[in-house]
């Protein structure tokens, strides 16, 4: 079994409420997991229950992030991860089935049945990448 990596579970617990930072109609998004493969292969993750639209604020918002940090050395990718999972339980984010990826300007259909650890180990592969 993996270790956890949650270290304080009450304050993950906690809402953050981002209300008294609305500019007009821009407020905070946030981002579910990002991980950096050597500053060669950035990852963005972004989790939903179901079948639950992405807001078009935060659709926005993670698209141009994932443009704006590629390079000629550096790939990004954004995945959408969805769960059924009830609010009590724990989710283990690996297990879950990836629904979109959104890569080189362009929204792609996942592979039917791929875990977000497919998907990152696929991605690991293609780019030569090692995820130790």
């Amino acid at each position: 079994m993996t270790q956890t990596l949650i270290h304080n579970r009450e304050h993950m617990r906690q809402i953050k409420d981002f209300s008294g930072l609305r500019f007009g109609k821009i407020s905070p998004t946030d981002i579910d997991g990002f991980l950096d493969f050597g500053d060669k292969l950035f990852v963005f993750v972004e989790m939903k229950y179901g079948n639950a639209e992405i807001p078009l604020g935060q659709r926005i918002a993670l698209t141009r992030l994932c443009d704006a940090v590629v390079s000629k050395d550096r790939k990004s990718y954004l995945l959408i991860v969805r769960h059924e999972l009830s609010s009590e339980s724990d989710i283990n984010v690996s297990e879950q089935i990836i629904s979109d990826v959104y890569f080189n300007k362009r929204w792609h259909k996942a592979k039917n049945g791929w875990t977000l650890r497919d998907a990152i180990n696929w991605l690991l592969e293609t780019h030569n990448l090692k995820g130790n």
